[in-house]
Protein backbone atom coordinates (compact mmCIF):
# COMPACT_ATOMS: atom_id res chain seq x y z
CA UNK A 1 0.00 0.00 0.00
CA UNK A 2 1.24 3.91 -0.60
CA UNK A 3 0.67 6.61 1.92
CA UNK A 4 -2.66 8.12 0.36
CA UNK A 5 -1.53 11.36 1.98
CA UNK A 6 1.52 11.67 -0.63
CA UNK A 7 -1.86 11.98 -3.60
CA UNK A 8 -2.04 16.10 -2.82
CA UNK A 9 1.80 16.27 -3.05
CA UNK A 10 2.63 14.52 -6.27
CA UNK A 11 -0.65 16.15 -7.86
CA UNK A 12 0.65 19.48 -6.81
CA UNK A 13 4.40 18.88 -8.39
CA UNK A 14 4.20 15.93 -10.80
CA UNK A 15 3.76 18.35 -13.99
CA UNK A 16 6.62 20.53 -13.35
CA UNK A 17 8.88 18.92 -10.35
CA UNK A 18 12.21 17.84 -11.71
CA UNK A 19 12.11 14.18 -10.69
CA UNK A 20 9.17 13.45 -12.43
CA UNK A 21 10.10 15.77 -15.48
CA UNK A 22 13.20 13.93 -15.73
CA UNK A 23 12.09 10.42 -14.97
CA UNK A 24 8.98 10.79 -17.48
CA UNK A 25 11.81 11.56 -20.30
CA UNK A 26 13.96 9.02 -19.79
CA UNK A 27 10.60 6.57 -19.55
CA UNK A 28 9.76 7.80 -23.01
CA UNK A 29 13.29 7.15 -23.88
CA UNK A 30 13.75 3.62 -23.21
CA UNK A 31 9.83 3.14 -24.44
CA UNK A 32 9.83 5.09 -27.92
CA UNK A 33 12.20 2.97 -29.91
CA UNK A 34 10.36 -0.30 -29.11
CA UNK A 35 6.44 1.11 -30.27
CA UNK A 36 6.71 2.07 -34.09
CA UNK A 37 3.29 3.95 -34.93
CA UNK A 38 0.22 2.24 -34.30
CA UNK A 39 2.15 -0.76 -32.45
CA UNK A 40 -0.03 -0.70 -29.19
CA UNK A 41 -3.69 -0.16 -29.01
CA UNK A 42 -4.82 -1.83 -25.61
CA UNK A 43 -2.50 -0.48 -22.61
CA UNK A 44 -2.68 -1.36 -19.01
CA UNK A 45 -1.14 1.67 -16.33
CA UNK A 46 -0.84 -0.36 -13.86
CA UNK A 47 -1.04 1.69 -10.38
CA UNK A 48 -1.95 5.25 -12.13
CA UNK A 49 -1.56 7.02 -9.15
CA UNK A 50 -2.96 10.68 -10.27
CA UNK A 51 -3.19 9.27 -14.03
CA UNK A 52 -0.81 11.94 -15.39
CA UNK A 53 1.46 9.53 -16.79
CA UNK A 54 -1.77 7.63 -17.98
CA UNK A 55 -2.97 10.57 -19.94
CA UNK A 56 0.61 11.20 -21.36
CA UNK A 57 0.79 7.44 -23.04
CA UNK A 58 -2.70 7.84 -24.43
CA UNK A 59 -1.34 11.01 -25.58
CA UNK A 60 1.65 9.66 -26.81
CA UNK A 61 0.48 6.13 -28.70
CA UNK A 62 -2.88 7.04 -29.55
CA UNK A 63 -3.36 4.25 -27.60
CA UNK A 64 -6.81 3.11 -25.48
CA UNK A 65 -5.05 3.27 -21.67
CA UNK A 66 -6.91 1.48 -18.76
CA UNK A 67 -6.10 2.95 -15.54
CA UNK A 68 -6.31 1.01 -12.32
CA UNK A 69 -5.33 2.05 -8.91
CA UNK A 70 -5.89 0.39 -5.50
CA UNK A 71 -6.16 3.49 -3.47
CA UNK A 72 -9.10 5.85 -3.71
CA UNK A 73 -7.47 8.76 -3.55
CA UNK A 74 -5.29 8.37 -6.62
CA UNK A 75 -8.93 7.34 -8.29
CA UNK A 76 -10.37 10.55 -7.40
CA UNK A 77 -7.59 12.26 -8.88
CA UNK A 78 -7.22 10.67 -11.77
CA UNK A 79 -10.72 11.20 -12.80
CA UNK A 80 -10.61 15.14 -12.02
CA UNK A 81 -7.27 15.92 -13.80
CA UNK A 82 -7.80 13.28 -16.43
CA UNK A 83 -11.28 13.01 -17.04
CA UNK A 84 -10.44 9.50 -17.03
CA UNK A 85 -12.49 6.21 -15.84
CA UNK A 86 -10.27 4.36 -13.79
CA UNK A 87 -10.98 1.43 -11.76
CA UNK A 88 -9.74 0.36 -7.92
CA UNK A 89 -7.90 -2.81 -8.19
CA UNK A 90 -4.96 -4.40 -6.95
CA UNK A 91 -1.65 -5.62 -9.37
CA UNK A 92 -1.76 -8.52 -7.06
CA UNK A 93 -5.21 -9.36 -8.54
CA UNK A 94 -5.94 -7.77 -11.95
CA UNK A 95 -9.91 -8.00 -13.55
CA UNK A 96 -8.41 -9.05 -16.76
CA UNK A 97 -8.47 -11.42 -18.81
CA UNK A 98 -5.59 -12.98 -19.89
CA UNK A 99 -2.78 -11.47 -22.85
CA UNK A 100 -5.58 -8.51 -22.80
CA UNK A 101 -3.25 -5.82 -23.31
CA UNK A 102 0.62 -4.89 -25.71
CA UNK A 103 1.70 -2.68 -23.23
CA UNK A 104 1.39 -3.35 -19.65
CA UNK A 105 2.93 -0.18 -17.19
CA UNK A 106 4.00 -0.11 -13.57
CA UNK A 107 5.51 2.66 -12.31
CA UNK A 108 7.29 2.41 -8.56
CA UNK A 109 4.76 -0.13 -7.25
CA UNK A 110 6.28 -3.48 -6.44
CA UNK A 111 8.55 -1.83 -3.98
CA UNK A 112 5.46 -1.59 -1.89
CA UNK A 113 4.42 -4.96 -1.07
CA UNK A 114 6.83 -6.81 1.34
CA UNK A 115 10.23 -8.24 0.21
CA UNK A 116 9.37 -11.74 -0.79
CA UNK A 117 5.62 -11.48 -1.76
CA UNK A 118 6.60 -9.27 -5.02
CA UNK A 119 6.53 -12.43 -7.60
CA UNK A 120 2.41 -13.08 -7.39
CA UNK A 121 1.84 -9.37 -8.55
CA UNK A 122 4.38 -9.58 -10.71
CA UNK A 123 3.09 -12.60 -12.73
CA UNK A 124 -0.13 -10.68 -12.61
CA UNK A 125 1.15 -8.43 -15.03
CA UNK A 126 2.88 -10.76 -16.59
CA UNK A 127 -0.26 -12.39 -17.27
CA UNK A 128 -2.39 -9.80 -18.82
CA UNK A 129 0.15 -9.09 -21.89
CA UNK A 130 -0.57 -10.43 -24.82
CA UNK A 131 2.21 -12.80 -26.31
CA UNK A 132 4.52 -10.41 -28.29
CA UNK A 133 3.71 -7.44 -25.97
CA UNK A 134 5.37 -5.42 -23.51
CA UNK A 135 5.91 -4.75 -19.81
CA UNK A 136 7.55 -1.98 -18.54
CA UNK A 137 8.01 -1.04 -15.39
CA UNK A 138 9.99 0.95 -12.71
CA UNK A 139 11.10 -0.07 -9.26
CA UNK A 140 13.64 2.23 -6.37
CA UNK A 141 16.46 0.68 -6.39
CA UNK A 142 19.40 -0.22 -3.57
CA UNK A 143 18.98 -0.48 -0.20
CA UNK A 144 21.49 2.25 0.49
CA UNK A 145 19.23 5.07 -0.95
CA UNK A 146 16.54 3.85 1.16
CA UNK A 147 15.26 7.88 2.73
CA UNK A 148 12.79 9.39 5.00
CA UNK A 149 10.70 9.86 2.12
CA UNK A 150 10.92 6.32 1.49
CA UNK A 151 9.51 5.78 4.74
CA UNK A 152 6.77 8.17 4.60
CA UNK A 153 5.30 6.54 1.33
CA UNK A 154 5.26 2.72 3.05
CA UNK A 155 7.78 1.84 0.89
CA UNK A 156 8.51 -1.81 1.85
CA UNK A 157 11.69 -3.28 -0.62
CA UNK A 158 14.25 -1.78 -3.09
CA UNK A 159 15.11 -3.93 -5.69
CA UNK A 160 18.50 -4.92 -7.38
CA UNK A 161 19.09 -5.82 -11.37
CA UNK A 162 19.36 -8.84 -9.87
CA UNK A 163 16.70 -9.52 -8.13
CA UNK A 164 14.27 -7.63 -10.97
CA UNK A 165 15.96 -10.33 -13.77
CA UNK A 166 15.50 -13.16 -11.61
CA UNK A 167 11.66 -12.23 -11.77
CA UNK A 168 11.79 -11.70 -15.42
CA UNK A 169 13.84 -14.45 -16.34
CA UNK A 170 11.36 -16.85 -13.71
CA UNK A 171 7.99 -15.51 -15.99
CA UNK A 172 9.59 -16.45 -19.23
CA UNK A 173 10.02 -13.10 -20.40
CA UNK A 174 12.74 -11.74 -23.28
CA UNK A 175 14.78 -8.59 -21.72
CA UNK A 176 15.16 -6.03 -24.07
CA UNK A 177 16.38 -3.25 -21.48
CA UNK A 178 17.54 -3.53 -17.67
CA UNK A 179 19.25 -0.82 -16.26
CA UNK A 180 19.63 2.09 -13.48
CA UNK A 181 18.76 5.11 -13.45
CA UNK A 182 18.86 8.45 -11.63
CA UNK A 183 22.72 7.54 -11.43
CA UNK A 184 24.78 11.26 -11.67
CA UNK A 185 23.04 12.73 -8.64
CA UNK A 186 23.91 9.07 -6.03
CA UNK A 187 26.64 10.85 -4.26
CA UNK A 188 24.37 13.74 -3.51
CA UNK A 189 21.93 11.00 -2.21
CA UNK A 190 24.08 8.91 -0.57
CA UNK A 191 25.37 12.45 1.49
CA UNK A 192 21.70 13.24 2.17
CA UNK A 193 20.47 9.69 2.96
CA UNK A 194 22.97 8.04 4.96
CA UNK A 195 24.64 10.97 6.54
CA UNK A 196 22.76 14.08 6.65
CA UNK A 197 18.89 12.51 7.61
CA UNK A 198 20.44 10.47 10.27
CA UNK A 199 22.49 12.79 11.54
CA UNK A 200 20.03 15.25 11.79
CA UNK A 201 16.86 12.61 13.15
CA UNK A 202 14.67 14.03 10.62
CA UNK A 203 11.33 12.03 10.81
CA UNK A 204 9.84 10.83 7.78
CA UNK A 205 8.53 13.48 5.27
CA UNK A 206 7.64 13.92 1.80
CA UNK A 207 10.18 15.00 -0.32
CA UNK A 208 8.16 16.71 -3.04
CA UNK A 209 8.37 20.05 -1.72
CA UNK A 210 8.83 23.35 -3.20
CA UNK A 211 12.51 24.14 -4.54
CA UNK A 212 14.52 27.61 -5.14
CA UNK A 213 14.14 28.72 -8.59
CA UNK A 214 17.60 27.70 -9.33
CA UNK A 215 17.86 24.40 -7.54
CA UNK A 216 14.84 22.83 -9.65
CA UNK A 217 16.93 23.06 -12.94
CA UNK A 218 20.37 22.12 -11.65
CA UNK A 219 18.72 18.98 -10.45
CA UNK A 220 17.05 18.29 -13.49
CA UNK A 221 19.87 18.30 -15.64
CA UNK A 222 21.81 15.19 -15.03
CA UNK A 223 18.68 13.34 -15.64
CA UNK A 224 18.67 14.89 -19.20
CA UNK A 225 21.73 13.75 -19.85
CA UNK A 226 20.94 10.25 -18.50
CA UNK A 227 18.18 10.64 -20.76
CA UNK A 228 20.59 11.04 -23.91
CA UNK A 229 22.57 8.28 -22.78
CA UNK A 230 19.92 5.76 -22.40
CA UNK A 231 18.09 7.18 -26.07
CA UNK A 232 21.73 6.10 -26.98
CA UNK A 233 21.65 2.41 -25.81
CA UNK A 234 24.01 3.04 -22.68
CA UNK A 235 23.28 1.99 -19.62
CA UNK A 236 24.21 2.42 -15.79
CA UNK A 237 26.07 0.81 -13.19
CA UNK A 238 23.99 1.64 -10.22
CA UNK A 239 21.47 4.16 -9.27
CA UNK A 240 18.28 5.20 -7.27
CA UNK A 241 15.41 4.16 -9.85
CA UNK A 242 15.67 0.71 -12.00
CA UNK A 243 14.13 0.19 -15.52
CA UNK A 244 12.82 -3.13 -16.53
CA UNK A 245 11.60 -2.95 -20.40
CA UNK A 246 11.10 -7.19 -21.16
CA UNK A 247 8.57 -8.75 -24.42
CA UNK A 248 6.17 -11.48 -23.56
CA UNK A 249 7.10 -14.77 -25.40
Amino acid sequence: MFNPSDFANIARTEESFWWFRGMREISFALLDPRIPAGRVRQVLEAGCGTGHFASLLRQRYDAAVVAIDLEWEGIRYCRERHSALPAQASIAALPFPDGAFDLVTNMDVLVHFPEGQEGAPFAELVRVVRPGGLLFLRTAALPIFRSRHSVFTWERQRFTRRRLAALARANHLEILRLTYANFLLTPLAFVKFRLWEPLTRQPPASGLVPLPGWLDPLLYAPLALERWWLAQGGGFPWGQSLYLLARKG
